[in-house]
């Protein structure tokens, strides 16, 4: 059984994995918020149940119950696996399962948040809550927990939240590398783009900045922006200010897109300033495309690129080195398409999907090996 948070991610980051488990004999079970995807899920044959998980987190009963449902589910289904994704599914998840006596658990942290970032009293206090959740959520007598990156692997190492014959890195959810094709860039306005849910924590504001002085420098460019708010999210952009930028001009707001291989195809550089990431899909799909990257120097954006080489990295929160670094691109047509067929080269060594879901295979395997013995 794999749990999420929503349909939706299950369907952009996991599909492929329950389908090639499918494939292999298992009986697979989802486990996700409802929603208008659920019925794509269950087209492919998969059994999918609702758990009511909520974007914000802030009603401590509605949390409570989400980890009782999760306890429930299991009891009754009785899973000899499960695979848990993203923060509240693997921390509510872990507990559930070592009560409900699932036999074998995969918590895939695809990132840590700014949880462990974060400096005021408050932050350490949610920090020092968290910490204990990942350690009861991984108290589990047969667990793997997969990383994205190797910093996080650190941090949980740290707080000794598991041991670490209980860790493995996987770098990301792969990528199906025919629905990315590497195209060659067009000869007609140059553009960037940056595709993600629009939080102020993927770094929107710095790279509305950042589009504001590059276009002050008399650059003949659009910045387009991918994505939609992410409505309940406290750090969601709200939609006043999209059409504010809009109407001032910076940038192009194209929304919420599945056409991503397209767009990306007509871009000429992918930008992502976020703040932490655990590595970040989108720029998976930037290497696939053969597109240069510019992007933040955090756990899990400098892991999705071969700095100097596929990308360049910039400080978090500098709107000011993120646009020269796009400049620099912008100027150097040479230096950008070698970095484009440098990432697709990275692609296809390390991020497609294939290598992807036979690492996740493995591990199962592995796990279910062990509890027949």
């Amino acid at each position: 059984m794999l749990v999420v948070n929503a349909p939706e991610f299950f369907l952009s980051h996991r599909l492929p994995i329950a389908l090639q488990a499918q494939a292999l004999g298992y009986e697979v079970h989802i486990a996700s918020a409802d929603g208008p995807e659920v019925g794509r899920i269950k087209s492919f044959g998969l059994t999918h149940h609702i758990i009511p998980f909520s974007r914000s987190g802030q009603n401590p009963y509605s949390e409570i119950k989400t980890l009782f449902r999760l306890f429930f589910l299991f009891r009754r289904v009785r899973p000899n696996l499960v695979h848990l994704v993203t923060i509240k599914p693997v921390l509510y998840g872990g507990i559930a399962a070592r009560l409900a006596g699932v036999e074998a658990v995969v918590a895939a942290v695809s990132g840590l948040g700014t949880v462990f970032m974060a400096r005021s009293f408050f932050a350490r206090f949610r920090k020092s809550v968290v910490s204990v959740l990942y350690r009861a959520a991984f108290k589990h007598r047969k667990l793997t927990v997969i990383f994205q990156n190797p910093d996080d692997r650190v941090t949980l190492l740290t707080i000794r939240a598991l041991s670490s014959s209980s860790a493995r890195i996987i770098r990301g959810s792969g990528v199906d590398l025919d629905d990315y094709p590497f195209v060659s860039e067009s000869e007609g306005r140059l553009v960037v783009s940056m595709a993600a849910r629009l939080l102020k924590d993927k770094g929107v504001e710095e790279f509305i900045a950042a589009a504001r002085l590059v276009r002050a420098r008399d650059f003949d460019v659009e910045f387009w922006l991918i994505g939609s708010p992410d409505v309940g999210n406290p750090s969601s952009v709200t939609v006043g200010k999209i059409k504010e930028w809009e109407q001032e001009g910076v940038i192009k707001a194209l929304g919420y897109r599945t056409d991503i291989a397209d767009l990306y195809s007509a871009s000429h550089i992918v930008c992502l300033p976020s703040y932490r990431e655990g590595l970040p899909k989108s720029l998976v799909e930037a290497a696939a495309c053969g597109r240069s990257v510019v992007t933040t120097d955090v756990p899990g954006c400098r892991d999705a690129i071969t700095v100097n080489e596929t990308g360049l990295l910039v400080p978090p929160r500098d709107s000011s080195a993120l646009a020269d670094a796009i400049q620099s691109l912008l100027e150097n047509v040479e230096l950008r398409r070698e970095m484009g067929t440098a990432g697709r080269k990275l692609a296809e060594k390390a991020f497609a999907i294939n290598i992807i879901v036979e690492q996740h295979m493995a591990i199962y395997k592995e796990l279910l090996a062990n509890d027949s013995k």
